[in-house]
């Protein structure tokens, strides 16, 4: 399979091609459900094309605790099943769909009590081992408060008397994501991003397709397909409400997370915190910690949930509880709010909600699946394809995706293992090679084949010691990225990442996405004065007591693309 390259220019060969033909089915969404159904229908050998309203992984799937877990506390409430389900998926992303990607993390579950707690979580711990099968990650130990101070020095002594640590793995979510829509193009799927559904076709009272209305040209059209899948997340009531019913009902749940420099806490693993109501993480992220996550219910704006003052405080005082040198909010480098698609049941509280998802045959020839977790994204795929398969006229092969590795993961542990020898060939640190190689994988070669023409671009982005110029320029080549907005906060974590929320990269980049993307002066300076007008209206709602006046202060920013909120 030969990468392809998410350009403009295919952008435009896709949204033409959807203007001609009619395919087996039509995605709604691309968020890591929606992808990972482009994926499983390319990989069965049906014609697939998937409409996006804004970028790769804009809502949900851009906005996790970049986990790839079984969830540990599902235990608790005895879903075995889904957590053996989650932890078989996290084995197959780390030995082989997605290695350059998912990495491994442990954490640290701090004790307070030395003997029925240690005993109570050991067993919970010991059965999450056993649940995960294979052994491709560590296995838990016991530490006493002594070796728990060693590996995480951060913490105070009263906080603990020993601890467990435990392996789970990582990811950043919305470079998966965006991979996976890359991949199901590499075999076929048609995509397009900015191109928003706004009715459904029908033929009598069968959806036949979707009208969609592209919010870079201004311009709508038919997009015909013989079945049609809802994998908008908390948007599925939206998709549901055109067809006039709906069978699944989704409820939104808030959860944010704060980003804070690496040296702000030492330690040499993550932690997982119990809370009154759920947990609470500390996230080893490159030079950064995330902490996360709330939840809480949310019935405002769902592209773009606004993160208040109360939320924050909520984390810092939670952690503050067991650091030795509590964290302020000068500390706080980002922050970033998402919205989980829970199925809604009869608790009241959203942390009782299920994760487990629901595909639902909505009208005839729409489906729509929701619910779920990103871990989970594959079996969810595959579950609705499944479904839609069952309404086609061909046999449709089974799923092949437990086996179908993302572009950038073949070669990859070759190139990791040989990286100081490839970085000698090429002219760079082995740590820029490193750096390359756990965000592109084998496909770091296109990115140094740019830098063979233009070596200037490998010098780093100001305002972002993390990340090189080329990566700006390839995000746009070649991963879809058409505004500032889903390079600063998408292909790479700088909105998040950097005091100043990615202001200084902005200015630095615009230019080398313009230099692909055809803009001129006036297009590179809106593009920056519309970033910058959302990160003043997200800075805004941070300081706002509540969700209505977070959320109030966060629509304040315009969206760069037509029709909608930044």
């Amino acid at each position: 399979m030969e990468p392809v390259a998410l350009s403009p220019e295919r952008r435009r060969r896709d949204l033409a091609r959807m203007r001609q033909e009619s395919f087996d089915i039509v995605v709604i969404g691309g968020g890591v459900t929606g992808a990972g159904i482009a994926l499983d229908a390319a990989t069965r050998g049906l014609t697939v094309a998937l409409v996006e309203q804004r970028d790769y992984a804009a809502g949900t799937s851009s906005r996790s605790s970049k986990l790839i877990h079984g969830g540990l506390r599902y235990l608790e409430q005895l879903n075995l099943s889904l957590v053996r389900e989650a932890l078989r998926e996290r084995g197959l992303l780390l030995r082989e769909l997605a290695p350059h990607l998912v990495r491994p993390v442990s954490f640290l579950y701090p004790l307070n009590h030395p003997v029925w707690e240690r005993a109570y979580a050991g067993i919970g711990v010991l059965l999450y081992d056993t649940l995960g099968g294979a052994h491709h990650l560590p296995r838990h130990r016991h530490l006493s408060r002594r070796q728990a101070l060693e590996l995480v020095p951060s913490l105070r002594r009263d906080a603990l008397v020993g601890a467990i640590r435990y392996w789970d793995a990582q990811v950043d979510d919305a470079r998966h994501t965006m991979e996976i829509a890359r991949t199901a193009a590499a075999y076929g799927a048609v995509l397009a991003t900015s191109a928003r559904v706004v009715g459904l076709v029908r033929e009598g009272e069968r959806v036949v397709g979707a009208t969609v209305r592209d919010q870079e040209a201004g311009e709508e059209f038919p997009l015909l397909g013989r079945q049609v899948i809802n994998a908008t997340g908390v948007w599925a009531d939206n998709i549901q409400e055109m067809a006039g019913r709906g069978r699944i009902q989704v409820r939104a749940s808030k959860g944010i997370h704060i980003v804070v420099p690496k040296d702000r806490i030492h330690g040499d693993s993550g932690l997982i915190l119990r809370t009154e109501s759920s947990v609470l993480f500390v996230i080893p992220w490159g030079t950064h910690w995330l902490l996360g996550t709330t939840d809480t219910d949310w019935d405002l704006d769902l592209a773009h949930p606004a993160a208040s003052a109360t939320d924050i405080q909520y984390l810092l005082d939670r952690v503050n509880r067991v650091l030795r040198t509590p964290l302020t909010h000068e500390d706080v480098e980002g922050v970033f709010a998402g919205l989980r698609p829970l199925l809604a049941g009869e608790s009241a509280a959203t942390s009782q909600l299920s994760r487990e998802h629901a595909v639902a045959q909505t009208a005839a020839g729409l489906i729509t699946i929701a619910g779920g977790k990103y871990t989970t994204y594959r079996v969810m795929a595959k579950d609705a394809v499944d479904a839609a398969a069952r309404s086609l006229p061909q046999r449709v092969p089974a799923c092949v995706t437990d086996r179908t590795p993302l572009l950038g993961a073949e070669g990859y542990h070759a190139l990791w293992n040989r990286r100081r020898r490839f970085a000698e060939e090429v002219g760079l640190h082995v740590s820029r090679i490193e750096h390359l190689l756990n965000r592109y994988g084998s496909l770091s070669t296109e990115l140094l084949d740019l830098l063979a023409d233009r070596p200037e671009l490998g010098e780093r982005i100001d305002g972002a010691r993390d990340y090189l110029k080329v990566e700006a320029r390839y995000a746009a080549s070649h991963e879809g990225a058409l505004h500032l907005d889903d390079l600063l906060t998408r292909r790479t974590r700088i909105s998040v990442e950097t005091f100043d929320r990615g202001l200084a990269a902005a200015r630095a980049v615009a230019p080398l996405m313009g230099e692909v993307l055809g803009w001129d002066e006036d297009t590179v300076a809106r593009e920056i004065e519309h970033y910058e007008a959302r990160v003043a209206a997200e800075v805004e709602s941070q300081k706002m007591p509540d969700d209505r006046t977070a959320d109030a202060a966060r629509m304040g920013a315009r969206d760069v693309r037509v029709g909608g909120t930044a």
